[in-house]
């Protein structure tokens, strides 16, 4: 399971790179997302059932005299997982509301015995994150103009405008490095998960760059699916590496942002 949580978090490091500025369609002023949004994941290790993971949108909230968007991934191990490696991890991402930078990261995780509290916060005046960890504080560094934290880069991502066998790029931090990743958008294909048809965009974040477990296994891979709509949903993540695969898939989504087609006339006006 140590190795699912650290897929899904590889996962959102990478996916920031899907977008560059002059492909980023800010889908007529309304974001494919808003606050409300809840995406529910089951997690498999193989064929046995590991556990689950939640994305969310929570309320607009004030950092600093800024409104912000706040969003949370959870990550938890079923009962059974628990007896051999018990997870519980939480994350939270902060963004300006015009989804250009990130403003705050905060990360708890408990895996096993292992713990951490890391706080990174972001000074744009002085193009720096510093990152700290139960209340140990490292030197600032410097990041890239435009450089999210891992989760926010993925709701970034949702603002993409993603063409087929193109490789993106786009700087993302997590506090202790820059990140410049490579992301492949091999194929258009119709997938069916949890007896639900999607249309999505397949693709491929490279692992070169990756430590652990990916830098030790010669075929890894990491395999996403986008839903091809205008709301780029993730529906399904798998990978591969030398100690087995993983499978994460959507099996419950509410608070989603109405198709473009189905809004109110004033809205519509609005966005124009």
């Amino acid at each position: 399971m140590k190795y699912v949580l650290q897929s899904l978090l590889i996962l959102c490091m990478f996916l920031v790179n899907l977008s560059s500025t002059s492909q980023c369609n800010p889908l007529s002023s309304q974001h494919p997302f808003v606050p409300g949004e809840k995406l529910t994941f089951t997690l498999k290790w193989g064929k046995i059932p590991a556990g689950e993971a939640v994305l969310e949108v929570l309320p607009i909230e004030i950092l600093n005299g800024e409104p912000v968007y706040h969003f949370v991934m959870t990550a938890r191990t079923n009962s059974f997982v628990d007896v051999f490696y018990k997870v519980r991890d939480r994350i939270d991402g902060y963004a300006s509301l015009d989804m250009t930078r990130s403003v705050l990261y905060k990360t708890k995780q408990h895996e096993g015995n292992h713990k951490r509290d890391i706080v990174v916060t972001f000074d744009w005046e002085m193009q720096q994150a510093q990152y700290t960890d139960r209340g140990k504080t490292r030197d600032p560094i410097t990041i890239a103009e435009g450089s999210f934290d891992p989760l926010s880069a993925l709701y970034y991502t949702r603002l993409a405008d993603i063409r087929l066998n193109e490789d993106i790029t786009r700087p993302v931090t997590d506090g202790r490095k820059n990140t410049v990743g490579v992301v492949k958008v091999l194929k258009r294909e119709t997938i069916e998960v949890a007896d639900i048809t999607y249309d999505t965009f397949l693709v491929e974040p490279d692992t070169k760059d990756i430590g652990g477990v990916f830098k030790k296994s010669d075929d890894a891979a990491i395999h996403l699916w986008l839903t091809a709509d205008e709301r780029r949903i993730l529906v399904k993540i798998k990978s591969k590496v030398a100690v087995g695969s993983f499978v994460g898939e959507l099996v419950d989504k509410t608070g989603l942002r109405l198709p473009s087609h189905q809004w109110p006339v004033s809205k519509l006006k609005q966005a124009e």
